[in-house]
């Protein structure tokens, strides 16, 4: 999927919340840290993700630990705003709320 565009049904807007949730180590086809792009260490240095739907209070979360040795959490946010934003957009869509937490801090 693209890094661009909006949610036009429920299915377009939980794909976009799939796809863009989508960040971890394994990931990474190549091993070779010292050849990494931006991407790679981004999705090499997330160790965990948890993406967690509540239904009753409608929230969906995406919770990441980012092993800050790898790369900052600013890198993250260098390759993933666009697509943080089209997933608040998308939960939005969906009449849920969007949460990212990183490292244990809720910045959404």
């Amino acid at each position: 999927m693209k890094d661009h565009g909006t949610a036009v049904s429920e299915i377009s807007a939980a794909l976009i919340l799939a796809d863009k949730s989508d960040v971890h180590r394994d990931r990474v086809v190549n091993k070779n840290i010292a050849t990494f792009d931006i991407h790679d260490r981004v999705n090499y240095a997330v160790t965990d993700t948890k993406f967690i739907i509540d239904e009753k209070n409608k929230i969906v979360t995406l919770d990441l630990t980012i092993d800050t040795k790898i790369c900052p959490v600013l890198d993250y946010f260098e390759i993933f705003m666009e697509r943080t934003r089209m997933s608040k957009i998308a939960a939005k869509f969906l009449n849920v709320w969007f949460e990212l937490i990183i490292n244990d801090t809720k910045l959404l």
